[in-house]
């Protein structure tokens, strides 16, 4: 008889791998030792491929042929392109909603805003905080809803999605710390709420640009001194 672990098992390795490749545990490109790190959580192999597969499936970690697997490189033209199909398509959709959005949009945008206000940005130990990731995905998202497209609102979520370990890295490999994030998203906010849709959108686009500039000086830096760890043109 087969014995199969309980599915509680691949699911807090899941989420624990998840939690340290986006607190900034690996660097990017380095090989990730199934052997190791099913022993570091006392689990089969078997339990740490599945883990490993739904992280792939989310662009956190590649599959290598017959080697295992990694951690996603910072692509540098991966980065760009996203970025340009981020601030092509958020922007278009926040100046829908900004154009046709209710007072229930204001208030979500409003109390989105908020939320994401009070949390804290970084922990302790200087990483992108867990429960700000979550506010912030919402108060992107709020911003989107007035322009009442399912359709456009799940392709912008997407495009977020696949930049959340650019956007992790940007703190913790970039250390890009001295941009006043708060003032950044209190400023789209307030443009939004106050209609003024050419400022919105440029200060989303700056917004966005902002950390993927953070990344570009980080290769740029780590491919003059001949490291290049995890950096692919």
């Amino acid at each position: 008889m087969t014995v199969t672990e309980p599915k509680t098992h691949s699911e807090g390795v899941y989420a624990s791998l998840r939690a340290e490749l986006l607190g900034g545990a690996f660097e990017p490109g380095s090989k990730l030792r199934l052997a190791g790190i099913g022993s570091r959580y006392g689990v089969s192999l078997s339990v740490v491929r599945e883990a490993m597969t739904r992280l792939a499936g989310e662009g956190l970690v590649q599959a290598l042929p017959q080697r295992g697997f990694c951690v996603a490189p910072l692509s540098v033209e991966d980065l760009l392109d996203l970025t340009r199909a981020r601030v092509l398509i958020e922007t278009a959709v926040l100046r829908e909603s900004i154009g046709q959005g209710g007072l229930d949009w204001e208030s979500a945008v409003i109390a989105a805003h908020h939320t994401l206000q009070r949390t804290p940005y970084t922990t302790s130990e200087g990483h992108l905080g867990g429960d700000w990731s979550v506010a912030h995905h919402a108060f992107h998202k709020a911003l989107l809803t007035g322009a009442k497209s399912p359709r456009l609102e799940s392709i912008a979520t997407e495009l977020r999605d696949c930049s959340l370990l650019y956007q992790h890295w940007s703190i913790d490999i970039a250390h890009d710390l001295d941009r006043d994030v708060a003032a950044e998203h209190r400023t789209i906010a307030e443009l939004a709420v106050a209609r003024d849709a050419d400022g919105a959108v440029k200060a989303l686009t700056d917004h966005l640009e902002r950390t993927t500039a953070a990344l570009l000086a980080y290769a740029k830096s780590n491919t003059e001194s001949g490291r290049g760890i995890g950096i692919s043109a």
